[in-house]
């Protein structure tokens, strides 16, 4: 068993466990045994069979499904980006037992949604599923997808975002590229995101919780202070011109803010 604990570092939307690399490799230096699945859909995550679909709590039961599969069954760390928070909080709130310590990376879900939204996305997933499954896959140059990539992170240095594409695009036989996730992350997903359902799970969570934020160039929703008020216990990092891909642009110092927390409120993670 290592002597600093077990970190489970889960990615966000249209991301993949690689680019926690910059992090991890802190971490691990610091004494931590790092672990950065990719989800399913996502890079070398398995992908599902045809006329089904990647909704929300599969990736719950993934994770459930990976701890098992590592035998990481004691209390532990669970970091979670973007997207990873939300996996991160939902988890952490249905099986409290087996989170010691709780770090969501500008990752308190995305906008709250009325539920008046639920028929108009319904009505877009299907006709986006159906859509897409007329296309075929798009390949591309590295030259390409490097464009696309700064295009989608305007506020991620290029030189960084060359070091990202390897992980997020795999190579073909022809030497072009596609991109490491299902297509079908495209879509829009047919299940609206209701804030109070975060909340209630965040109330669950027993963990130490560390909210670590991009600064004013990071995501905030408007009721961001409400979900963070959710969690019993609750410290706050902001890394100010971090932006929203925190671990891409700064992982130094959130590598540094993760560990020196952790030695500080969660010293007996197993």
């Amino acid at each position: 068993m290592p002597e600093r604990g077990n970190v489970v570092l889960l990615h966000g939307y249209m991301d993949a466990g690689a680019t926690f690399d910059l992090v991890a490799s802190r971490l691990a230096a610091s004494g931590y045994r790092c672990f950065a699945p990719d989800m399913r859909g996502y890079g070398e995550g398995a992908r599902i069979p045809g006329g089904t679909y990647y909704h929300f709590p599969d990736y719950i039961l993934d994770l459930h499904g990976i701890l098992a599969a590592l035998k990481l069954e004691a209390p532990l760390t669970v970091v979670g980006h973007s997207m990873g928070g939300t996996v991160a909080t939902l988890f952490a709130g249905a099986f409290p037992e087996r989170v010691a310590a709780l770090a969501l990376l500008e990752g308190v879900g995305p906008p709250d949604h009325a539920p008046d939204a639920a028929p108009d996305r319904m009505r877009q997933w299907v006709t986006g599923v159906n859509d897409g499954q007329k296309k075929a896959a798009r390949t591309f140059s590295l030259e390409e997808a490097l464009s696309r990539l700064a295009l989608s992170h305007p506020g991620v240095d290029l030189g960084v975002l060359a070091t990202r594409v390897p992980h997020l695009t795999k190579l073909q036989a022809d030497g072009s590229v596609s991109w490491a996730y299902d297509s079908l992350h495209r879509t829009l997903s047919p299940t609206p995101f209701y804030a109070r359902t975060l909340i209630a799970f965040a109330k669950k969570v027993t963990a130490q919780v560390l909210f670590v934020g991009g600064g004013t160039e990071g995501y905030h929703p408007p009721d961001e202070g409400e979900r963070l008020a959710a969690f019993a216990t609750l410290e706050r990092v902001d890394l100010e011109g971090a932006g929203h891909m925190l671990h891409w642009t700064q992982p130094a110092e959130l590598a540094r803010a993760l560990s020196d927390w952790l030695d500080r409120t969660v010293k007996n993670v197993k």
